[in-house]
């Protein structure tokens, strides 16, 4: 009888073991400091629409996804070392970027907009914001943007660690502005307590050389078929109404753009 109990164990984890072999995965490197896209809830877990949207495209793609959170700058650095198999960070699809990871199609599209007091008019930032400190978020479009327009202009460009470290210097008076995505500036900021008495100024920041055709899931160059299988599995969210419904917990708009 103990034989047979033993052999039933032993074949019992050798099953559990083979199952756990058989589970494919995929690594997704993500940075929790950019609501609503990503952020941190306050016992720790991972929350937002790039998570949540994450975790349906797994689900469609029939793998498990394992997520690893890292700031902003390091997650290029670490698909290329194969320490992950993806990026899904809110990371635009620009011309740059595309010369060192490949991308899915887009999963979002917003413009890039200034935060600064309310009541500031500014009509052509490169005029009426020379002098002022502007702040940005490291390595992220913005950065790339702001360091060859901005700084050139005579304005004072001050670069952060996440951009949640941008907004308690605007709101502490320790930066004029801050150059960011407008959702993320918007929900993340102006619509908290922290945003009262700034506001959303000046135009939309559309360059495409600078901030691409929209955000989408960074890959490792040559991963044609990662980037094939998260392209169709966008489709398949869209078409069946589960980024609709994803996209409804964190706006009351449509961030899918044109």
């Amino acid at each position: 009888m103990k034989k047979i109990t033993l052999l039933s164990a032993i074949a019992l984890t050798a099953l559990s073991a083979f199952a756990m072999a058989e589970e494919q995965t995929l690594r997704i490197g993500i940075e929790a400091a950019y609501p609503p896209f990503a952020s941190k809830t306050a016992v720790g877990a991972i929350t937002g629409f790039d998570y949540d949207i994450g975790n349906a495209l797994c689900e469609k793609m029939a793998v498990k996804c394992v997520w690893t959170e890292q700031q902003f700058d390091g997650l290029i650095p670490s698909l290329k070392v194969r320490k992950i198999d993806a990026v899904l960070s809110s990371m635009s699809i620009t011309p740059d970027r595309l010369k060192s990871v490949d991308f899915s199609k887009k999963y979002y599209h917003t413009p890039g907009k200034l935060a600064m007091k309310a009541g500031t008019v500014v009509n052509d930032p490169l005029v009426d914001l020379k002098g002022k400190r502007v702040g940005v978020q490291r390595a992220s479009t913005y950065d790339r943007y702001a360091s060859d327009k901005f700084a050139a202009a005579g304005i004072e460009v001050v670069r952060y660690g996440s951009q949640g470290e941008a907004f308690l210097d605007l709101a502490s008076g320790r930066l004029d502005a801050t150059l960011a995505d407008i959702v993320n500036i918007d929900e993340g900021f102006i619509k908290t307590d922290a945003g009262k008495g700034f506001a959303l100024v000046g135009p939309d920041f559309t360059d495409n050389k600078y901030f691409g055709n929209g955000a989408g899931i960074a890959v490792r160059k040559g991963d044609s078929a990662t980037a094939e299988k998260l392209n169709a599995a966008i489709d398949a969210v869209r078409a069946d109404g589960t980024y609709q419904k994803i996209q409804s917990k964190y706006f009351s708009y449509d961030i899918y753009g044109g």
